[in-house]
């Protein structure tokens, strides 16, 4: 049954009897009086950034004490009384609102109409310091009427992308993912919300020979599209390196980000180039990414050209140490024949540029996968970091150190970041399936390797790990397909090629010990590979021989050596004394149980 209507109405009179109701308007007018002006003045006055929320959790505590008060006293002409009870006052006795009352009741109401009119007046609110904390430059528009330019305005965009990653307190999106959206027919808004970012950079090339014609617009994406700046430069050709430190400079500053004093001086530092260098970086690191042998190889020609025309520039020896490493990586090159040219590369870079961060990340990459200095390893990818913290490989490979380290959880840490930085990029995506693996997630493990192959079907490194993750799942038809794909190409005399029907007919030892026969046909190529003999040999339970191949690896000084405690490779061999000595002889720990 609801309550009585007649005591709902006296308590209600009673509460504006005893000025309960003013205080409760005088007490919220003035909190949101107060609340307006905190978040006003916060940025002009540099006040603590938590400090309008404390004062509205002591406004909401304060409000029933207000409410009580005002039950139990008045503010009369006389001064502050204790309110009387009702059955004391006279039958025809009123009481007079004071001034006071009057004063605070219609002051509150006019400073919240003039408050509410400010704020629509001045539009949408404003930008505040953390609003922004993510963006994408999105590929550059081509408007210079000359198509065979789209090499170089490409070349233009991913340098950009470089040096805004260089402000440690802002996400850039990589080059990869970014260029996904080239010709997307999509707003502003649904990009940025596809990639998780919270304002776009959109830029224009309006004339690109001796002199660079550029227009870059900042848009903010949060809430409804925002332009927040629009800056025209004009520059001659040699200086857009100049260029982009000022345009770095002038979007930290609209975006309200603090540069460190680090990156400030790098900022102003001079860097004069060359646009056919800068290009010829740009599509040879491209090609360096894929890991194939043809790709290397290309990628070797195309900076020996650059390198003819401007031998001073530090990027394009540091982006050739990692063709020589992608080389050595690939079985493509002896260890020490590849090592002398990653360090005679990387000599000449850090004698131009002692701060460029893929030189410290070559330097990392040697350290782990070459000389097994994991301390001097980690060393050198926080040194790339601290350059740049956006730099997507570096933050990759690092997890991967950490991961053969056994610091499982630093490492998932690190390749989500990379993955957040360049998360349509089919080389990161399947070196993250690579630490999915390690902590255990073979069901993922697929995800991210399928979405890599939708954007790049043809990506070797990629391929690979596809074959492992559908033997782990247990997907073996899927497994073998992808063996008989690859030994079909290696050995067009062999007949009668059929590792499936082998498998529905006799079973899966049977049919990967046909793998095994298969590749040993293929000679020194194959146990010149000693990682995927070992993985071969354990597939069929030859566990001594895995562990002799295993064996051969750290003779030999494998690159890959260091992954064999890791993800369960070889999770049968952990208590076995020959393999554990393997790993003290590499001074890795040994894997943990779980």
């Amino acid at each position: 049954m609801s309550p009585n209507p007649n005591k709902l109405s006296r308590f209600w009179s009673e509460l504006k009897r005893r000025r309960v109701v003013h205080v409760t308007w005088v007490y919220g007018s003035a909190s949101f009086v107060l609340i307006e002006l905190i978040n006003n003045l916060s940025e002009p006055l540099n006040l603590p950034g938590g400090l309008s929320t404390i004062v509205i959790i002591l406004l909401a505590v304060g409000f029933p004490l207000a409410a009580i008060l005002g039950w139990i006293y008045d503010l009369t002409p006389e001064g502050i009384e204790k309110t009387r009870p009702l059955e004391e006052i006279e039958e025809g006795e009123t009481k007079s609102v004071p001034n006071a009352w009057k004063i605070a009741t219609y002051a509150s109401f006019m400073v919240i109409a003039g408050l509410i009119l400010m704020n629509v007046l001045q539009g949408p609110a404003k930008l505040h310091a953390g609003d922004i904390q993510s963006l994408v430059i999105l590929p550059f528009d081509n408007y210079t009427g000359d198509t065979q330019l789209g090499n170089m305005v490409e070349g233009m965009h991913s340098l950009l992308i470089g040096d805004m990653g260089r402000v440690s307190n802002l996400r850039v999106i990589g080059k990869t993912s970014s260029g996904v959206f080239e010709k997307a027919e999509m707003t502003a808004k649904d990009i940025a919300g596809e990639l998780g970012v919270d304002a776009v950079v959109e830029a224009s090339v309006m004339c690109l020979g001796d002199s660079i014609c550029m227009q870059f617009r900042l848009v903010s994406t949060n809430g409804d599209e925002k332009q927040l700046w629009v800056g025209d430069y004009k520059e001659d050709k040699s200086q857009i390196l100049n260029m982009y430190n000022r345009v770095t400079k002038k979007i930290a500053e609209e975006v309200l980000i603090q540069l460190t004093e680090k990156e400030e001086v790098i900022l102003i530092r001079d860097r004069s180039g060359d646009g056919e260098a800068i290009d010829a970086y740009i599509k040879s690191y491209k090609h360096w990414g894929d890991l194939g042998p043809d790709a290397l190889n290309e990628a070797e020609e195309i900076l020996n050209q650059a390198i003819e025309k401007y031998s001073e520039w530090a990027p394009l020896y540091s982006t050739m140490a990692l063709v020589w490493i992608g080389r050595m990586q690939m079985g493509m090159v002896e260890i020490q024949a590849g090592l002398e040219k990653v360090y005679e590369n990387l000599d000449q870079a850090f004698e131009l540029d002692p701060d460029f961060p893929d030189s410290h990340f070559c330097v990392a990459v040697i350290s782990t996968w070459y000389e097994w200095n994991w301390e001097k390893g980690e060393k050198e990818f926080l040194k790339a970091l601290a350059v740049n913290p956006n730099h997507v490989m570096s933050r990759m490979y690092y997890a991967h150190l950490l991961m053969i380290l056994q610091r499982m959880a630093e490492a998932t840490t690190q390749a989500e970041l990379a993955l957040a930085l360049d998360p349509m990029n089919p080389l990161i995506l399947a070196l993250y399936s690579v630490v999915q693996k390690g902590a255990g997630q073979d069901r993922v493990v697929l995800e991210s390797i399928k979405k890599a192959l939708r954007i790049d079907p043809d990506h070797s490194f990629t391929h690979y790990q596809r074959e492992n993750a559908y033997y782990n799942l247990g997907e073996y038809t899927k497994s073998l397909e992808i063996q008989q794909s690859n030994l079909s190409a290696s050995l067009s005399g062999e007949p009668d090629l059929d590792l499936i029907s082998i498998y529905r007919d006799s079973g899966k030892q049977v049919a990967y010990e046909e793998v095994v026969r298969l590749k040993e046909l293929c000679g020194e190529r194959y146990s010149s590979r000693p990682i995927s003999l070992a993985v071969d040999y354990y597939r069929i339970g030859a566990h001594r021989k895995a562990i002799d191949a295993l064996e051969k690896g750290l003779a030999i000084h494998n690159p890959n050596m260091p992954y064999i405690g890791t993800g369960g490779r070889f999770e049968a061999l952990h208590d076995s004394a020959r393999f554990l000595a393997v790993l003290d002889s590499m001074n890795l720990p040994h894997p943990r149980h779980n």
